[in-house]
C-alpha cells in the first residue's frame, strides 16, 4: 500500500508470503500450528533468506503485515544462520538472537561455565537455541541446558515469548573472530523491515476503512481533516519503508529501527483511531496491529540499541 514499487521478483515474492500465510491466525496456545508455519515458509525459501538484502526485507515485510511474530523469529533465524551456518537456517530449527549488551541478558562466567538468565526471547518456537551476540564472539546455548517460562505480553501473539535461564552452570559453544557488528546490523534492520510491514498494514486499514465508513452524508475520506491524518500516516510508513536495508553500521541501524518501530506505533495508533470506537473491537483487527507494534518494539530491544548505537556513534566505552 505505502511501500515503493517494487521489482517483479520482489512482487512475485510478496505474493508467495501471502499465499503462504493466508487465513491463519498465529497464536501461542497452538505452537504445533507456528512450527509448522515456520517448515512451510523454509519449503518456500522464505525462512531465514538467503539472497540480498533488498528481498529479504520485502520478505519479512509482508509477513510482518500479516504475522510480525514469525517475522521477527525469522530475523533472528537469517542472523543466528551467518554466525552459525546452515545447521539453523531451516524452519525445522528455532532460534533467538540477543544482545549480550541488553540489560535482558543476566549471565556470567566463571571457570569456563557460564550461568544467568535471558530475560525474554521471541522465537516462535518451544525451545530455542539461544545466541548471544559479544563482541567479535558469540555464545551458542543449546535448548537442553535451558529452563524456558512463558511471558506474557502485549501483542506478537505466536511468539511463544519466555525467558530461558541455564539450569546450571554450562561449557556453552563460544565462536570467536565473528563479525558481530555486522549481526547486529542485520538484526536490527530486519525488525526495521517487520516494522515498516505493521505501519503499512495499519494504513492500510485506515485507507479502506475511512473509504467505505460513511459518516456526516459521505465516506470518511471526503472529510479533510481524515484525508491530511491518513496522508501523514502513510508518509511515516513510506518513510519507514524507504530506510530500510540502507544503513551500514550499528549505529545507523539502531536509528532506523528506532524510527520504525516509532513510525509503526504512530501508523497503528492511527489506525485504531481511524476506525473511532470499531477500532477498539477484536473484529476489526486494528487493535492487534497496536499491541503487535508495542511488543515489537520492546522484542526489538530498541533501548538497547539505541544506547550502544549512541555510545558507538561517540566512540564512548564504558569503563
Amino acid at each position: 500500500m505505502t511501500r515503493p514499487l517494487l521489482t517483479d521478483e520482489e512482487s512475485d515474492v510478496a505474493g508467495l508470503v501471502t499465499a503462504v500465510v493466508a487465513g491463519r491466525r498465529p497464536s501461542d496456545e497452538r505452537p504445533d500450528e507456528v512450527a509448522e508455519m515456520r517448515r512451510r515458509l523454509d519449503d518456500a525459501g522464505l525462512w531465514a533468506v538467503d539472497g540480498p538484502d533488498d528481498l529479504a526485507a520485502v520478505v519479512l515485510a509482508r509477513l510482518g503485515r500479516d504475522w510480525p511474530a514469525l517475522a521477527w523469529a525469522s530475523v533472528q533465524a537469517r542472523v543466528a544462520a551467518d554466525v552459525l551456518g546452515e545447521d539453523v537456517r531451516h524452519g525445522e530449527t528455532p532460534v533467538a538472537a540477543v544482545d549480550a549488551d541488553s540489560p535482558t541478558v543476566r549471565l556470567t562466567e566463571a571457570n569456563g561455565m557460564v550461568a544467568g538468565v535471558v530475560d525474554r526471547v521471541d522465537a516462535a518456537g518451544e525451545r530455542p537455541h539461544v545466541v548471544v551476540l559479544g563482541h567479535r564472539s558469540a555464545r551458542v546455548i543449546p535448548p537442553t541446558a535451558l529452563r524456558f517460562s512463558r511471558l506474557r505480553r502485549t501483542g506478537l501473539d505466536g511468539a511463544l515469548t519466555s525467558s530461558a535461564e541455564l539450569v546450571a552452570p554450562t561449557a556453552v559453544v563460544e565462536l570467536t573472530d565473528v563479525d558481530t557488528d555486522a549481526a547486529r546490523v542485520r538484526l536490527r534492520l530486519g525488525g526495521a523491515a517487520v516494522a515498516a510491514g505493521l505501519a503499512d498494514a495499519a494504513t492500510g486499514a485506515a485507507l479502506a476503512y475511512s473509504a467505505q465508513r460513511v459518516q456526516f452524508g459521505g465516506p470518511l475520506i471526503a472529510l479533510p481533516i481524515v484525508r491530511d491524518g491518513l496522508f501523514g500516516a502513510a508518509r511515516v510508513a513510506l518513510t519507514a519503508w524507504r530506510q530500510v536495508f540502507r544503513a551500514a553500521t550499528p549505529w545507523q541501524a539502531a536509528a532506523v529501527l528506532d524510527q520504525a518501530c516509532e513510525h509503526a506505533l504512530d501508523a497503528c495508533a492511527h489506525a485504531v483511531q481511524a476506525h473511532g470506537g470499531y477500532g477498539y473491537l477484536v473484529e476489526y483487527g486494528v487493535e492487534r496491529l497496536l499491541r503487535d507494534a508495542v511488543s515489537l518494539r520492546a522484542a526489538c530491544d530498541v533501548s538497547t540499541a539505541r544506547r550502544t548505537g549512541a555510545a558507538s556513534l561517540t566512540g564512548w566505552e564504558a569503563s
